[in-house]
């Protein structure tokens, strides 16, 4: 990109509306356009992240980083200067697209037996759930015209991720779930990668604003557990989309004085990272309890096979002692 498409760029994407997406708040005013908070940047215990909402900069007094909202990306998802520009065109250009993907993938779900055998198979029975999490299908082929009928041109399916560069659908035969600016596919084929995001961040812990209130919290790694696990009535629940967390997950976990059940696979890559986790957490004094589920992984797992509401509030229980 150009200097004159950069500078575009950044005016299109105020920094204070990109902190507030990545979950940072101000904690006092200094004027009418500059406001003080912690810095996002680095372990801070008193405001020194300083935001100048007219000049659309920033500077912390702790670290002595600052700079525009490119710069924060960079920083912030620790990535170079190439692909901070591209996440934040993403964050910039993925927002109604993807609405109107994620609506067609809703209304497919229900036309296509194979994907409620799938759902069936994985635990997943609620209907109120499936609307709840707007769990969709992707059957492949017919996204493409789809979208194009509604306006959008080739070239901002492509820069989404939704349409590959061949201009063939880039979700095919997968069950989908709607993330913040992503979405999750997996296949119900064995011959395909079982995962799948579109390009750029994963964002943060699964509907984190519906629990972040909770004083206990249940953390899983893969979203057909979270439904699972939410199916048997434990609310408090949330997904790391995987076993390692980034830092915004990390940061978001450590916001508030909390315990946090980590319901992590059984085998040996989730329960090294769960420990690792734990052991994390408590450094930043937040109260880590891991769970010690039976063996058993993604279509065998704990609960696919049989794991009840009694059972898990039993490890639970266990996992206090």
């Amino acid at each position: 990109m150009n200097r004159e498409a950069l500078d575009e760029l950044k005016e299109q994407i105020p920094l204070m509306g990109y902190l507030h997406a990545q979950d940072w708040r101000p904690t006092r005013p200094l004027s009418r356009s500059r406001w003080m908070g912690l810095c996002p940047l680095h372990d801070d215990h008193k405001p020194s992240f300083l935001v100048d909402a007219n000049q659309n900069l920033f500077y912390c007094y702790g670290c002595g980083r600052g700079g525009d909202v490119i710069r924060f990306a960079e920083l912030y998802h620790q990535v170079k200067f190439p692909q901070a520009v591209a996440l934040l065109r993403q964050w910039r250009g993925v927002g109604p697209v993807l609405l109107d993907a994620i609506r067609f993938y809703h209304t497919r779900l229900h036309r296509h037996s194979e994907a409620y055998a799938y759902l069936y198979q994985r635990g997943i029975h609620s209907a109120s759930l499936i609307e709840e999490m707007r769990i969709g299908f992707a059957p492949g082929g017919c996204l493409r015209g789809w979208l194009t009928q509604l306006g959008h041109s080739l070239p901002s399916l492509c820069q989404t991720g939704l349409v590959a560069e061949g201009g063939y659908d880039a979700y095919v035969r997968r069950i989908v779930f709607p993330l913040e600016d992503n979405l999750y596919g997996r296949s119900l084929s064995a011959s395909a990668p079982p995962h799948r995001f579109l390009p750029g961040a994963k964002g943060g812990l699964y509907l984190w604003e519906r629990v972040q209130s909770y004083p206990e919290v249940i953390l899983v790694e893969g979203l057909f557990d979270y439904a699972v696990v939410w199916q048997a009535g434990f609310q408090n629940v949330t997904c790391s989309l995987g076993a390692h967390l980034n830092t915004r997950q990390f940061r978001q976990l450590c916001d508030g004085p909390r315990t946090v059940y980590l319901a992590f696979d059984a085998d040996s890559s989730g329960q090294q990272a769960a420990q690792c986790l734990s052991r994390h957490l408590r450094e930043r004094g937040i109260t880590a309890r891991t769970v010690s589920l039976p063996e058993g992984h993604d279509p065998n797992s704990f609960f696919v096979q049989g794991g009840d509401a009694r059972q898990f509030q039993s490890l639970l229980e266990a996992a206090q002692s």
